[in-house]
């Protein structure tokens, strides 16, 4: 199987991306990951909120509901992250007690023809911790404009699995919606060594910020961002 950084490597404009691991100390993590191409996508930061990771415009941009969103939150028992503002519309369908499959269920790809981006979402209940839930909701490649949401569980990762999910997969010229996930092994022995395994692997040249962080302690996560963006 191949490796993350080969993976993350592997894929010249990966987007968004979430990813679920369990590194080689035991530890289960979660990551974000964002990259961009226009000057508007590089100028983004990961900060800390209450109970969340917030992706905000750094200098002078302004708000973009497609750029800038709740990236991870967690309230009630669960955590949920993702790459827009269905990660706030999952978390409050969890707190109405709704299993994670039906708060993933009837999402929308974002309106941003002619790629229209997935939206991608990881779901862990922090009070068992074994099971993580992904959905993603994608265009149809044919003529259809309703949304394909795909929910995949994952359960019981071994030391050094992950699985991940990314918004778009290229060839360095094509752009194309990613594939629905990914599997790969990690060398990281902890959320920090994680955190730099999917920052070196990302285009240098594209890469934003990255998050990394263990269920229950969102408040300590690792972040990084790129010098230009973080601000």
């Amino acid at each position: 199987m191949d490796q993350v950084r080969e993976v993350v490597a592997g894929n010249p404009y990966p987007g968004r991306g979430v990813l679920w691991a369990r590194t080689l100390s035991g530890a289960l993590c979660g990551g974000y990951f964002l990259t961009g191409r226009s000057a508007a996508s590089k100028a983004r930061a990961v900060r800390p909120g209450e109970g969340e990771l917030i992706v905000s415009p750094t200098g002078e941009s302004e708000h973009d509901p497609l750029r800038h969103d709740v990236a991870a939150r967690e309230r009630g028992g669960w955590l949920v992250f993702g790459n827009g503002e269905q990660v706030a519309l999952v978390s409050d369908r969890l707190q109405e007690a709704r299993s994670p499959i039906e708060a993933l269920s009837g999402l929308e790809y974002e309106p941003d023809p002619p790629i229209f981006t997935p939206r991608i979402t990881v779901v862990t209940d922090l009070r068992a911790g074994r099971e993580a839930w992904f959905g993603a909701a994608r265009r149809s490649q044919g003529a259809r404009s309703a949304a394909d949401v795909l929910t995949l569980t994952v359960r019981d990762l071994e030391p050094g699995d992950a699985v991940l999910m990314t918004t778009y997969r290229s060839d360095g010229q094509v752009v194309a919606t990613g594939e629905p996930f990914l599997e790969a092994r990690t060398e990281a022995g902890d959320q920090d060594e994680l955190l730099e395994e999917l920052w070196g692997a990302l285009p240098p040249e594209l890469r934003v910020a990255v998050a990394v962080f263990e269920p229950g302690r969102l408040a300590d996560a690792a972040v990084r961002h790129e010098a230009s963006a973080g601000g």
